[in-house]
């Protein structure tokens, strides 16, 4: 019995997503005993990482409700770039941000929370490449490993996949 069971957990999947930043955090929560539903714009359908993992995913975005979750993962790569066009995403990343749930995201991962219009006021962290998206759209971005602001956890990179791990199963047995 883990610290997580009966909690869902939502991780976005999408041609191109950085493949370890969606399968460590898949497999640690799996691992403290969450049930991880993979979701794409087309359920059962099999996604190709940036290093040519594939992922299937379990369930289409557009027929999700957050209700039944306990937050998101949104790993990164170019996949969040392509996402964060889709409606659906945006409203299912909106409704975890309204909630207070856990909304998650390393790397390029905040395009989609930019995109969602739920980062104003939030201190995140990414890639220092959206550094400026974020700021822009008015996070406070912060240089660090991991950065917990109330249910929103961001990372930057793979590197750090450890600390994000640690905090996103940390925020759930907490909550």
């Amino acid at each position: 019995m883990g610290s997580l069971d009966g909690r869902r957990v939502v991780c976005l999947a999408g041609d191109d997503y950085e493949d370890l930043e969606l399968w460590y955090p898949k497999l640690r929560l799996e691992e403290a005993g969450a049930a991880v539903v993979i979701a794409g714009q087309v359920a059962g359908h099999t996604y190709a990482g940036k290093h040519g993992y594939p992922c299937r995913s379990d369930a289409a975005v557009a027929e999700l409700r957050g209700d039944g979750f306990a937050g998101m993962v949104i790993p990164g790569g170019w996949m969040p770039d392509k996402l964060r066009r889709d409606a659906h995403v945006l409203e299912l990343t909106r409704h975890f941000a309204r909630a207070g749930k856990l909304v998650a995201s390393i790397c390029h991962g905040p395009w989609i929370m930019i995109s969602a219009g739920v980062c104003r006021g939030v201190r995140m962290t990414s890639t220092p490449g959206i550094r400026d998206d974020l700021v822009n759209a008015g996070a406070e971005w912060v240089d660090a490993p991991v950065v917990v602001d109330r249910h929103f956890v961001t990372s930057r990179r793979p590197a750090d996949l450890p600390a994000f791990g640690a905090a996103i199963v940390a925020f759930l047995a907490a909550g």
